[in-house]
């Protein structure tokens, strides 16, 4: 369960004397609008300090030995291997572990020491192959190329450089090969990037699972039938998983190898491109999901062990490996160890045209106990002292601040089960600088109510407090389900509530049964009032939109290698004689509306009602007033409901509709009047019919569309 992350926590035993936080003050410059926002992080002003100096300090060196955070994330420009304006190749790579360092491949016929690079200071190295006579490059586009380490206990080591901008594997082999990705002719973006939305409507996505075909899928194939269904669905931004290469599939793409590699399994660097630019030419943002919160422990074809030794990009010994994920941890406070992962950051906004990113296992990197095994109660101990990881820290400050400085409308999104304060919160204030966060309570919450309570048992307090429980001033992507509660193990929402009826019972030929009656009006209650309630963005992982059947589970040897449940099945939602349409049309009105109204960007909502005989939940959020009635079988006549604006209404959006599945309980041509009736501390009310199961958004159609 995710900590809560809304309500002041206790500070009692913290202190900060006069002095220290005057001292503070000066130092962080907007740090008195987050204590003003947050009274009860006072007595850690001087982590707020240190941690802000710490940021800054590394910065102004990165000024004064690299000439600026700019030219210091362009470590892809000279690290690697590049063709020159002559034709020849300059090599550079770093290696402070290694004696020796070669370069061997197609090009010498795999001569393992006839192109020795020379050694420079801290640990680089760097070679210069002159072109042919005819001045045409050694090493062609297509390439197969390979590192070789001679380690200080003289072993011979064959690698692939971590600067490695196309891998691929050849049939049963086991290892990637490295191929020198130089074509004739690079893809050209025809279009710009899009303005930051103003409400974010996420559509997770992962590209091999995208077609209803037991394979992996292609960029081109996601370009061609995926993006037009977003776009139909209402979605304005797209995250995309499993993009930075890793050798095992079914790692979800979150054990990388090749850092600056996009996945060859899908398609060529110059498709993935044309990917992101027909998104943008679709008005969509682009996100990639980046893991710099660890990588792989493969050394033939990953980082570990690059030149030999454990240290190289990562810490030494136990502190270097994460204990759960069996994967390496990242020395983040190497000077190199930096320049690697901002010039990684800046090479998926640059080379490839991503929009920004969602930070995968941020609470990973926040503490040296990696959150394993923390409850996170919310007590504000938690996360300041000596468990922070401030080496970490600094870094996602750096990221933040490299981000936000390129590309202003870039968006950083930090998966964070902890709730750290200020996570969120402007750098300028000692904050982390994220735009967002995920809020990680809500699916739980979803899945605990659906495991362990029947519907009349729902708490409808317990479920708006989850939903509203997010700090002040620091945004939040709600999401009822995401890839997590989609794999093998657990189950999306709509198998929780329809289980195996669905493969009997989706039928419109066939009557209603009351799981599928449920579970369709439950489905689009769950993901409405956690898209209006629930933050500042919405998140939706692909498929799920209307009901999407099965886990998710990727071929292994524990299911025979099959691909039968990786791979997602949207011709389910095209087929007219499914139900599975109904919830597809809802979630599509839903964003289409919060596209009209603005809900996302509005302040967080005023609840007037959260009923617990009655189950109903009223709220007002963009000048919107939204009625949701849980109850199993209780329908309400003339139920008073307090508004704050008086008026005249009409409903926007029913749940109840035929196109939604619903029962057409309610004549959307009925108008509703308030009036000068105080009911819930609002100082109007009007009296509505809500059926039992039901959604309702009404709009005050006095005000300006």
């Amino acid at each position: 369960m995710a900590a809560p992350a809304g309500l002041p926590a206790e500070a009692a035993g913290a202190e900060c004397s006069e002095e220290a936080l005057a001292a503070a003050l000066a130092d962080v410059p907007e740090l008195a609008r987050l204590l003003e926002t947050d009274p009860y992080l006072k007595p850690y002003a001087p982590d707020f300090q240190r941690r802000y100096k710490r940021f800054n300090q590394t910065l102004t060196d990165i000024g004064e030995n690299e000439g600026g955070i700019d030219r210091f994330s362009r470590g892809y420009e000279s690290f690697g291997v590049h063709r020159c304006a002559d034709g020849g190749l300059y090599c550079k790579e770093w290696a402070p572990g290694a004696e020796g360092v070669f370069l061997t491949g197609d090009f010498n016929d795999w001569n393992p020491f006839s192109y020795p690079y020379k050694k420079l200071d801290y640990g680089k190295w760097e070679l210069y192959i002159p072109p042919k006579q005819n001045r045409s490059v050694l090493v062609p586009h297509g390439s197969k190329l390979k590192l070789v380490i001679r380690s200080k206990s003289g072993e011979i080591l064959y690698r692939i450089s971590p600067w490695a901008k196309y891998v691929t594997r050849e049939g049963s082999n086991v290892n990637y090969d490295w191929i020198q990705w130089d074509p004739e002719y690079s893809y050209k973006f025809k279009h710009s990037k899009p303005k930051k939305p103003k409400g974010l409507r996420i559509y997770e996505s992962h590209v091999g699972i995208s077609s209803y075909e037991g394979k992996i899928a292609s960029y081109k194939h996601f370009t061609c039938n995926v993006l037009p269904r977003i776009k139909d669905l209402g979605y304005n931004c797209i995250q995309l998983m499993a993009i930075m290469e890793h050798a095992y599939y079914a790692s979800f793409g979150y054990q990388i190898t090749s850092f600056f590699a996009a996945s060859s399994r899908y398609g060529t660097p110059e498709e993935l491109k044309e990917l992101v630019d027909t998104a943008h030419s679709m008005g969509i943002t682009v996100l990639l999901d980046v893991v710099h919160s660890h990588a792989s422990k493969n050394s033939e074809d990953g980082l570990n062990m690059f030149d030999g030794t454990e240290s190289c990009y990562f810490h030494y010994g136990p502190r270097g490996t994460h204990l759960l994920w069996d994967s390496r941890l990242f020395a983040y406070a190497s000077w190199e160890v930096l320049r690697f992962l901002l010039s990684n950051i800046r090479w998926w906004l640059e080379e490839y045209g991503f929009d920004g990113f969602r930070f995968d296992g941020v609470t990973s990197m926040l503490y040296h106990h990696h959150g394993i095994g923390e409850n996170f109660s919310g007590d504000y101990h938690e996360y300041f002292g000596l468990q922070v990881d401030e080496d970490a820290l600094t870094y996602i400050m750096l990221a933040n601040h490299l981000v936000h400085t390129l590309y202003p409308d870039s968006i950083t999104i930090a998966e964070d089960v902890s709730g750290m304060p200020a996570l969120c919160s402007p750098i300028s204030q000692g904050g982390g600088g994220f735009d967002y966060r995920l809020a990680m309570a809500i699916p739980d919450k979803w899945i605990q109510l659906l495991k362990e309570y029947k519907d009349e048992d729902w708490n409808m307090g317990n479920i708006v407090y989850t939903l509203t429980n997010r700090r002040y001033l620091e945004k939040c992507i709600a999401y009822a389900e995401s890839h997590d509660q989609a794999l093998v193990g657990d189950k999306t929402l709509a198998f929780w509530l329809m289980d195996a009826e669905m493969y009997t019972n989706m039928s419109v030929l066939t009557p209603f049964t009351p799981v599928i009656d449920r579970g369709i009006q439950l489905h689009k209650m769950i993901r409405l009032i956690t898209h209006a309630l629930g933050g500042e963005g919405y998140l939706n992982f692909m498929g799920n939109e209307f009901g999407h059947p099965e886990w998710l589970d990727f071929p292994r040897k524990g299911n025979n290698e099959s691909y039968h449940y990786a791979r997602r099945q949207f011709h389910l939602t095209d087929d007219d004689l499914l139900r599975y349409k109904f919830l597809n049309n809802f979630d599509r009105d839903m964003n289409k509306l919060e596209e009209r109204c603005g809900w996302l960007s509005a302040p967080q909502a005023h609840v007037s009602e959260k009923h617990e005989d009655n189950k109903i939940i009223a709220f007002e959020r963009a000048s919107l007033l939204f009625i949701f009635n849980f109850h199993p079988s209780k329908s309400y006549t003339d139920y008073r409901v307090g508004t704050t604006l008086p008026g005249k209404y009409k409903i926007v959006l029913d749940s109840d509709a035929a196109e939604y599945g619903g029962h057409k309980r309610l004549d959307h041509n009925t108008e509703f009047f308030s009036e000068p009736f105080e009911h819930n501390n609002c100082p109007c009310s009007l009296l509505v019919y809500i059926p039992n199961r039901v959604a309702l958004i009404l709009r005050n159609v006095d005000l300006p569309n």
